[in-house]
């Protein structure tokens, strides 16, 4: 069964204050990206043409999961952002086309290069287009039936485990295979799949990592103070740098009273031999230093 879209749109400012984006929980095309300068140049694309009707639209970008609006000065995005969110939201679920995509644009050239990480067992594949709008981890074929590309990924048997987020692939690897003899066949097996515009996820695996982001949400609420400080350190300063090596890094837990703290590692990291030198002389010590006393030490529950 195939859910339903369920179409959130969020507000982003950006370093031009007459420009505003408004990211979707979902990719709103797969091929290209579009800039339209007036309603006449929007023909092809039913919800610019519908923005252009706003008489303080000046320009319309739609690129991947987001729409981005350039606005004349006669209005304040603080005066008119909400509305024009809403106005988006409500086109994407009325199910109507963004944009028409003619066959002559549905074949872009994919590029493809790969990144060394810590973990030697790793390799992060890198593309020049977004892939997923949040991280998602498969340890086994049994974890891949709303990921379409994941799946095919474990058809390779010296595949291990897969972590996709963003722009990237993380692959780990069996020793069976050297990177030096499998890297040239991934790379062009990834190009080739989103040359042709394949799925990376379903629609249902978005809804449902959506409905585990709602409940991560809510278990945050429910969090001591400290866990608070703890994940909003993660978030901000420790997960950017772990993305960068093809990884990630989730909080789990916090007791008070060993002031121990315990988080789950992902992708690179999961398993990687210097994870507990970053641990230790990284990750600790960061919260140590950011909340005094209240942290004591770091555990990693799987790596």
């Amino acid at each position: 069964m195939i859910m339903e879209k369920n179409f959130e749109v969020k507000i982003e400012p950006t370093s031009n204050s007459s420009i505003t984006k408004f990211e979707a929980n979902y990719f709103l095309t797969q091929h290209t990206s579009y800039e339209f300068d007036n309603i006449d140049q929007a023909k092809n694309s039913p919800l610019a043409q519908q923005l252009f009707y706003l008489p303080f639209v000046r320009r319309v970008f739609i690129a991947q999961n987001f729409v981005a609006i350039d606005k004349y000065d006669i209005v304040d995005w603080a005066d008119v952002q909400d509305e024009v969110a809403e106005q988006i939201k409500a086109y994407l679920k009325s199910g109507q086309p963004v944009v028409h995509e003619s066959e002559s644009t549905k074949k872009v050239p994919i590029t493809i290069y790969s990144e060394s990480t810590p973990n030697p067992s790793v390799l992060k594949f890198v593309a020049n287009k977004k892939l997923v709008t949040s991280g998602q981890e498969f340890k086994s074929i049994d974890d891949t039936k709303e990921a379409p590309l994941a799946e095919k990924l474990f058809h390779f048997p010296f595949v291990k485990e897969v972590y996709i987020d963003e722009n990237y692939i993380s692959i780990n690897k069996y020793d069976m295979a050297d990177w030096n003899e499998i890297t040239l066949e991934i790379r062009e097996f990834l190009r080739e799949y989103l040359e042709e515009g394949k799925e990376v996820l379903t629609a249902n695996a978005t809804s449902s990592k959506q409905a585990t982001e709602k409940q991560a949400d809510n278990d945050f609420d429910k969090l001591d103070d400290v866990s608070k400080d703890i994940v909003n350190i993660i978030e901000e300063y420790i997960k950017p740098a772990v993305a960068s090596d093809g990884g990630n890094i989730l909080f789990d837990s916090y007791d008070p009273e060993s002031k121990a703290v315990k988080v789950i590692l992902q992708g690179a990291c999961s398993g990687c031999p210097s994870s507990t030198f970053t641990l230790k002389n990284g990750i600790e010590n960061m919260l140590k230093e950011m909340l005094k006393d209240k942290v004591a030490t770091v555990e990693a529950i799987n790596g």
